[in-house]
């Protein structure tokens, strides 16, 4: 059955799609906690380098794909053969926003939570001792949250590709990068803040690890949206005349540059609030929930800051869901010519299914999962990490390995180029790109894999 097909209006519209994608929870939350974990600016150093090459290649490859084909992820490997492994490439792409969103959505819904607090005037609770595990522990607080976080999704996705997807990402990523200006500035003037802006930004090889290597790739898959079957999707959407090279460039620039600005709004504040105390910098995951309000709290203006900042967190965690799900919505209108309202209906309700697991196992329920690994042999984590186990120890790197496969050896670079070359300019990288897609990025994938299994350390 053929169905009508969406398309971006054109290089802008792609460009702020795929940075809105890119831009989200990986850069605003994930990035500055591992920065402070795992170096500062030696991490930073790292992750620029590792973007200019390997990640820049495979956001080149995936939009080359996507384009070509015309097709969500399935139909874009199917369009080569229907050989077994052609087939897997293709559904692992289109399974992980299914395992993925969930755990997005429900990470939104803390911030909608946060964010409806501060604008109540309430930000000082937020910042005591024990509030977010009450919270998190609440099934119904944390249930609701979640709820209206899908259904801002949904009623996005409902929209279509021009007029839902690209028009959203229009008005919010320039809101966005204000923000992040606005909330930086104010981060690294506090008294105290300089220390942070130079641990941040001042590359000390004393700091250099093996970890620094292995987290900076893993953060890199979530920051660039690579291996997630979105680039693939958007590719698709893209007119023939618009530059990929130029384009997806734009989308890297944008997309490491808002991680930058995130990493100035959280860390100097930590470093200020905690005078350098290296606790409070390696805080983790919880750095943006426990740490930061009370940074705020201790701040003059912290209610007006905490606000900007959360609807800042929550334009970015949007962003990137709308584009997690729009690859599941296309493939399936795609595959079985579904009519679009109806899938996203359908695809948003299994995912509120599966989020539900997730807040439900953050409650009373405690759902468990099993898994092994060599550092720390058996264990029984809660549903929600052993998905992101699952997610970011194998799926994401076997996937983006398929794609490398697919590109080097069974499409060939020169296919790719081609695809790439047809605004008319020619592809200056077209052999570095060659040798990176082929040899490098592959190589790097699997060592990534191998010491997450060794290491016990997730791409998170």
């Amino acid at each position: 059955m053929d169905h009508k097909r969406g398309s971006f209006s054109g290089k802008i519209g792609f460009v702020l799609s795929a940075a809105g994608a890119s831009v989200g929870l990986g850069n605003i939350w994930r990035f500055p906690y591992l920065a402070a974990k795992y170096g500062g600016a030696i991490f930073l150093l790292v992750y620029i380098i590792l973007a200019m090459t390997f990640g820049y290649t495979m956001i080149i490859a995936e939009t080359s794909i996507g384009r070509m084909t015309g097709k969500s992820p399935v139909g874009a490997f199917n369009t080569f053969g229907s050989s077994g492994w052609l087939k897997f490439g293709g559904w692992i792409n289109a399974i992980i926003p299914i395992l993925i969103v969930p755990y997005y959505s429900v990470i939104g819904g803390w911030v909608v939570k946060y964010l409806a607090e501060y604008v109540l005037g309430h930000g000082s609770q937020l910042a005591a001792d024990g509030y977010f595990g009450s919270f998190i522990s609440n099934g119904v607080s944390t249930e609701l949250c979640f709820v209206i976080f899908a259904a801002l999704t949904l009623a996005v996705i409902f929209a279509g590709v021009e007029n839902g997807i690209e028009r959203v990402s229009k008005i919010m990523m320039p809101i966005l990068v204000v923000l992040s200006l606005i909330i930086a500035v104010y981060s690294v003037t506090r008294p105290g803040a300089l220390e942070g802006v130079k641990y941040f930004l001042v590359p000390n090889l004393d700091n250099f690890s093996w970890m620094t290597v292995v987290s900076a790739m893993g953060q890199m898959f979530y920051s660039l949206s690579i291996a997630m079957g979105i680039l693939i999707t958007f590719g698709s959407y893209m007119k023939k005349d618009v530059s990929i090279e130029s384009s997806t460039r734009n989308v890297e620039v944008f997309d490491t540059a808002i991680a930058i600005m995130a990493g100035l709004m959280i860390i100097p504040a930590v470093f200020a609030f905690s005078g350098g105390d290296p606790g409070a910098l390696k805080a983790g995951p919880s750095l943006m929930f426990i740490t930061i309000p009370k940074v705020f709290d201790s701040m003059g203006f912290g209610t007006v800051i905490g606000i900007a900042f959360f609807l800042l967190v929550l334009f970015a965690a949007l962003t990137s869901s709308i584009s997690l799900i729009e690859g599941v919505v296309a493939f399936l209108t795609e595959r079985f010519g579904w009519k679009r309202k109806p899938t996203t209906i359908i695809v948003c309700t299994l995912m509120f299914l599966i989020g539900c697991l997730y807040t439900m196992s953050q409650a009373a329920f405690n759902i468990k999962g099993i898994w092994f690994d060599f550092a720390n042999g058996v264990s029984f984590p809660i549903f929600g990490d052993f998905m992101e186990f699952l997610t970011d120890r194998l799926m994401i790197p076997l996937c983006a390995l398929g794609v490398c496969i697919f590109t080097g050896w069974i499409w060939k670079p020169a296919n790719a180029v081609h695809e790439i070359e047809l605004d008319g300019k020619p592809f200056k990288l077209a052999k570095v790109y060659s040798v990176l897609v082929k040899y490098v990025a592959p190589i790097s994938i699997l060592l990534i894999i191998v010491a997450s299994f060794v290491t016990g350390t997730t791409l998170s």
